[in-house]
Parts: structure tokens; sequence; C-alpha cells
């Protein structure tokens, strides 16, 4: 490190070794030159405390950053004050040209202020803006990753003002809602200076205790100027941060700070907070009752359809009646048998029939009819029938067949 020439001349000007070390003034002396270069410069920030001495012309203001939680003194005259922001108050927001000065005796840094202007309600609401699309655009307002908070949470964080409108809202809405609701209240500071970083640490225990399923920050009405530290940057980022699923519920239904933008849920009230993040038990029951209801109706419908398939089933014949199958089988059995029966008597009269005349005409044909109508044959020795006279000879023996018995005889001539 190297500075500006320092009183002990040219040995301090030579880096500090071990061997050689810097005296706490000269290093004091350093920083002082170092922050002497920075110059005037514009500062923006947000009015902690203020402090006016009676009859004195200084006025000394503490300026604080709620986004790094830091904090600096301003010294400035009475008259720059008057002229600048007659009416200026804590919590308000300041816009002022200051030059840093580093007080090397105590070791201290401050600002001293020649010109100081309050902003005003319309430059807080361009500020506003820019840092809400300044937050879009990083994502902080995306849809898709705010998470829903759990049915029936079993432990509820509630960040509020101590004995605030809001927390009488959000408890006692809740508990008429679900009377076995859990709360663990942290109570902190919801408008000035110190309200960030107060809910900045209670999102921090809260998020950090298991047993938190939600998280709400409460506020009841205000002015814009009330809301600002539910619109702070820091506070954002560090919902955004949480892996609680938060809830916001800030003033009026009209009020929407950033942070509505930055919770999971927005809530545009704290009693309609206490609606939204516990169920109705009255109306749980109900809806349990009509359940219920439901799933009566559907079963006795089911075992209705049911018993009217068996009964169905059962009013067939083939169960109702087994043996109509068999019965109409057996009709059918002696149906058959009969006509085959008629088949084969009608086929044995016709063969009969047949029979009868081919024995007729066999008969008819048979010499054995001829015989009984008084005729012979002659026959040979032989077995041939004599036909002619000439077939036999005087002496020949014959044979002699009649319709009955037969004949033996001798040829005479």
């Amino acid at each position: 490190m190297t500075g500006p020439e320092s009183p002990r001349g040219t040995a301090e000007q030579q880096r500090s070794t071990s061997d050689q070390p810097w005296p706490v003034r000269v290093v004091s002396q350093k920083v002082s030159a170092w922050i002497g270069k920075l110059g005037w410069v514009w500062v923006d920030g947000q009015v902690a405390q203020i402090s006016r001495r009676p009859g004195a012309s200084t006025v000394f203001l503490t300026l604080r950053d709620p986004s790094a939680d830091l904090s600096l003194t301003v010294t400035t005259n009475r008259d720059v004050l008057d002229a600048g922001a007659p009416e200026l108050a804590e919590g308000a927001r300041v816009v002022l040209h200051a030059k840093p000065e580093f007080y090397a005796a105590r070791g201290t840094l401050s600002l001293r202020a020649d010109e100081i202007r309050q902003v005003g309600l319309g430059e807080l609401l361009a500020r506003l803006e820019q840092l809400k699309k300044l937050l879009a655009a990083e994502g902080l307002f995306d849809r898709s990753r705010k998470r829903r908070p759990p049915f029936l949470p079993g432990r509820i964080g509630l960040i509020t003002g101590r004995a605030s409108a809001a927390e009488r809202d959000v408890l006692t809405n809740a508990r008429r809602r679900w009377p076995a609701v859990e709360f663990r209240t942290v109570n902190v500071a919801v408008q000035g200076p110190t309200a960030v970083p107060q809910m900045i640490d209670a999102l921090k225990v809260l998020d950090a205790d298991p047993t938190i399923d939600v998280i709400l920050i409460a506020r009841g009405g205000g002015g814009v100027e009330d809301l600002l530290p539910f619109s702070d940057e820091a506070l954002c980022r560090a919902v955004f941060a949480c892996r609680t699923p938060v809830v916001s519920a800030i003033g009026h239904e009209t009020d929407i700070p950033l942070l509505d933008y930055v919770a999971d849920v927005r809530a545009s009230t704290p009693t309609d907070a206490a609606k939204r993040i516990v169920p109705d038990l009255g109306e749980e029951m109900r809806l349990i009752r009509q359940a219920r209801q439901r799933l009566d109706r559907a079963v006795i419908g089911f075992v209705d359809r049911e018993e009217h398939r068996l009964g169905g089933l059962r009013s067939r014949p083939v169960l109702a009646r087994p043996a109509v199958m068999l019965e109409q089988r057996a009709v059918d059995a002696a149906a058959l048998r009969d006509r085959a029966r008629r088949c084969l008597d009608h086929r044995l009269a016709t063969a009969s029939g047949d029979l009868r005349h081919t024995l007729a005409r066999l008969r008819a044909l048979s010499p054995a009819a001829t015989l009984d109508r008084g005729y012979a044959i002659v026959q040979r020795a032989d077995g041939h029938v004599v036909r002619a006279a000439a077939d036999v000879a005087k002496g020949d023996s014959v044979r002699v067949r009649l319709a009955e018995g037969e004949l033996a005889a001798t040829v005479d001539g």
C-alpha cells in the first residue's frame, strides 16, 4: 500500500513491512487522503435519525441504505436543511450532495452535505417502477417458481407489527376457521428505517425452523411512504431466497408493493391471507359429508346394478331351469328316433311289397306253377328235360316230375 507523502519523510513513503510498519496515524492519514480524492458525490438514502440541537447551526442526520443495512452520519447546516427539506422526518427518502470525510482522530467516516432534496412521491414511484422492471428481468416475479402453500399447514410463521390490527385479524380469522392452527409470531417494525433489517432477520429465523410450513408477512393499510419497506430490494431478494412458501398480505386490496410480486401467494388483506392459508373447518366438514353421501350413493348404485345383473343371470333359462336344455335335447332325440323308426318302417314296408311282387313274378315264371296246373316234366336219367319224343328211345328210363312228387317210367314206344 502506498499513499501521499507523510510527515515522517521518505522512509514512510516506502511500503510497510514487518520490520518497518506504519503507525496508526500514518494509516489514518493515508485513508483520509484516499477518501478525499473521491470529491463531491450525490447520495441516495433513507433518513434513520435526525438530531437538531437547539441553538446550534449544525444538524446531524443518520443516512442508511436498507438494502445493505449500512449507515453513515451526515452533517449539514440548518439553513441547508430548511431550504431543501424543511419537513424532513425519520424514514423519509432523500438525495443529498455531500463530500465524504474521514476523521483521522476518531477513525470515522461521515458525509458533509451542502444540498439536501427530499424525494417526492412521483420520483419514489418512478424508482419503484425501475426496480420492479429490474427484479422482473431477473426472474423474481416468475410464476413458474412460485410454490403452493400446503392445504393444512401444521405451523404458520407470522411476521407483523406488535399488537397490530393485522396480527389480530390474521390470528382471529385463522383460528375461527381452524381452531387447532398454530402460529409462531415474530413482531417487527413494519415502518421506518429499522423495518427492512428486522423483517429480513425474522424471515431467516422462520425459514430455518423446520416446523414452519408457510410464512405470512402482514401489515395494515397506509400511505405509499408507509409501505416503502415492503418494496425494498433487499427484502424482495430475501423472500425470493426462502425455501418456505411466503404469503404477502400488505395494506388494502389496492396496495401492491413489490413484495406482492415476489411472494408465492398474494393476499389482498390480512383477513384474506388467513382465508387463503387456513381451510374453513365447517366448509371442509360439509365437503366431507357431501363426499360421503356421494360415496354412499355410488356404492348403493353399484350394489343395485350388480343385484339386477345377478337377477338377470338367475332368470336366464340355463340357470332358472337347468334341465330345459336336457329336456329339449331329449325331445329332439325322441323326434329323431320316431323319424328313424318311421323311415325304417317305410323302408321295410316298401321292401316287403317289392319282395311280394318279385315273389309273385317268380312264382308266375316258376315251372312249379305250371305243374300245379296239371302239367308234368319228363327228365332223362342224366337230368335233361325231354322236350321232344325223339330225345328218348324205346326202353329208356325217364323221371316224370309232378306238382306233388315224381314217377319213374320206361319208354315203351
